[in-house]
């Protein structure tokens, strides 16, 4: 069979994409999405997504990594398709859609690129040493680093994710730099076992971890810059939880295409 696809990314976190809504497509098939997502033999993309059809939402988002395997939630991955169902005309301007780790809202721009994407509450931040450990919505470690443009994230991420502690479940690692505008980040991801351009919940971990080391309160917006361009945090923090957390940032249609499977 051939099964039409879209290619989207966000700030170059790139993803396959597929309107599932007539349930034409049995995704359960990791090796299948793997082939797929692979950028020598298949389409390539750093995870690939279906959208379908749930009841009380505009639409449900099943996001698998690269490897094949389920993944948790994906920030720029639920960025883009946002901007894919907006393309679809699911929805105008404001949507609320259901992923792996719950409901979320969004807000697309008018020219349909620019997505707002409502994260779910935080109130748990943990220390690993040096290093913080938040989930949102996937599991993060935030480590600072200094001349982090020269720094071997590969190899010191996956040295890391593979350790005593992280290996079993795994876990997604960024490194953090402070700048003059907000913060540079870098990370390796879990399921990709590579390092991304960008991963929308580890800016998100990281946005939250600053603020809890900076001792800041209140509504804050922390801009970040990733090796695919910036994005934009913006949340409030009474001291316990954070709330209200955004995750902004580009979100384009590259191309489309068919594919036989």
């Amino acid at each position: 069979m051939k099964i039409h696809f879209y290619k989207y990314q966000g700030a170059g976190n790139d993803f396959i994409l597929v309107d599932n809504r007539n349930n034409a497509v049995n995704h359960h098939n990791p090796e299948l999405i793997a082939r797929l997502c692979d950028r020598r033999f298949g389409i390539g993309g750093d995870g690939m997504m279906f959208l379908q059809n749930i009841a009380g939402y505009d639409f449900e988002m099943v996001y698998y990594n690269s490897d094949g395997q389920p993944s948790s939630m994906c920030g720029n991955g639920g960025r883009c398709i946002v901007a894919f169902a907006k393309h679809l005309g699911v929805f105008d301007s404001e949507t609320n859609f259901l992923a792996v780790d719950g409901p979320h809202y969004a807000k697309i721009s008018a020219e349909g690129d620019w997505v707002s994407l409502q994260m779910i509450d935080v109130d748990t931040v943990n220390r690993d040493q040096d290093a913080y450990v938040i989930n949102t919505g996937s599991p993060h470690y935030i480590a600072f680093a200094e001349n982090l443009r020269d720094k071997n994230v590969y190899e010191e991420g996956y040295a890391i994710r593979n350790n005593d502690t992280y290996r079993k479940e795994g876990i997604n690692i960024n490194f953090v730099e402070p700048t003059a505008e907000g913060y540079f980040v870098r990370t390796f991801e879990r399921g990709v076992e590579d390092e991304t351009y960008a991963c929308g919940t580890g800016v998100t971990a990281v946005a939250l971890a600053m603020a809890k080391h900076n001792n800041q309160s209140g509504h804050i917006t922390t801009p970040v810059k990733v090796l695919g361009g910036d994005l934009n945090i913006r949340f409030d923090y009474d001291g316990l939880k954070f709330t209200n957390i955004f995750l902004e940032g580009p979100a384009k249609k590259v191309f489309e295409g068919e594919v036989e499977v």
